[in-house]
C-alpha cells in the first residue's frame, strides 16, 4: 500500500475514533441536560462513524478485490447507512416536536457547547486533508467522505447556536428547533446515500 493509501487510512480511522468519542459526549451530556439537540448530534456521529468504517474497509481492500467487488459491498452499506439517518431522523424530530409542545426544557450544557466548538476547529482542517488525498489517489468516495465531514462543521455551528442561545439567554426553545435542523441534515444525507446506492 502506497504512502498516500495510508495516509487516506490514517484520516479515516481518526474520523471514525473522533465520531465515536463525540458521539459519546454528545450523548452522555445530552441526555445529562436533557437536549435533544445535542443527542441527535451524537446520534449523526455514529452514523458517520459507520460511513468511515466503511471507506476504511475499501480503502484496506485495495489492490485486494476487484473493484466491481468493492463498489457492490459499498453501495449494500451505503444503503444500510440510508435507512440509519432516516430513523434517526423519525427519532429526533418525535423528540424536538415533543418538547416544543410539552414545554420541557433543556438544562444549559456548557460541556456541549465546549464539544460543538472543538468540532468546528477539527472538522475543516480533517475535510481539507481528506479533500487533497482523495484527489490525489482518485478517490470519489474520499472525496465524498469530505464533503460530509464538512457538513459536520455547519451542523456544529448549528449546535452551537442552539446550546449557546439556550446557555446565555435561556432561550430554550433554540434547542428543539437546532434538532429540527439536524433532522433536514439527517434526511437530506439519508436520500443522498440512497440515491447513491441506487445507481
Amino acid at each position: 500500500m502506497n504512502r498516500l493509501f495510508k495516509k487516506a487510512l490514517f484520516l479515516e480511522y481518526f474520523t471514525v475514533g473522533y465520531n465515536l468519542l463525540e458521539a459519546f459526549v454528545s450523548i452522555l451530556f445530552g441526555a445529562m441536560a436533557d437536549s435533544i439537540a445535542l443527542i441527535g448530534f451524537g446520534l449523526d456521529s455514529i452514523v458517520e462513524s459507520l460511513s468511515g468504517m466503511v471507506l476504511v474497509w475499501r480503502l484496506r481492500q485495495h489492490g485486494k478485490i476487484t473493484p466491481e467487488q468493492e463498489e457492490k459491498i459499498e453501495k449494500r452499506a451505503q444503503m444500510f447507512v440510508a435507512v440509519t439517518f432516516f430513523i434517526l431522523a423519525a427519532y429526533v424530530l418525535f423528540e424536538s416536536v415533543n418538547k416544543l409542545i410539552s414545554g420541557e426544557k433543556p438544562d444549559p450544557s456548557l460541556p456541549g457547547i465546549i464539544l460543538a466548538i472543538v468540532s468546528i476547529i477539527i472538522m475543516p482542517l480533517l475535510m481539507v486533508q481528506k479533500y487533497r488525498v482523495g484527489k490525489q489517489i482518485n478517490s470519489k468516495a474520499l472525496i465524498a467522505d469530505s464533503k460530509e465531514t464538512l457538513a459536520c462543521a455547519f451542523l456544529s455551528v448549528a449546535l452551537l447556536i442552539g446550546l449557546g442561545f439556550n446557555y446565555l439567554f435561556g432561550f430554550w426553545q433554540a434547542d428543539p428547533i437546532v434538532g429540527f435542523v439536524i433532522v433536514v441534515f439527517l434526511i437530506r444525507e439519508g436520500i443522498e446515500n440512497w440515491q447513491e446506492s441506487r445507481e
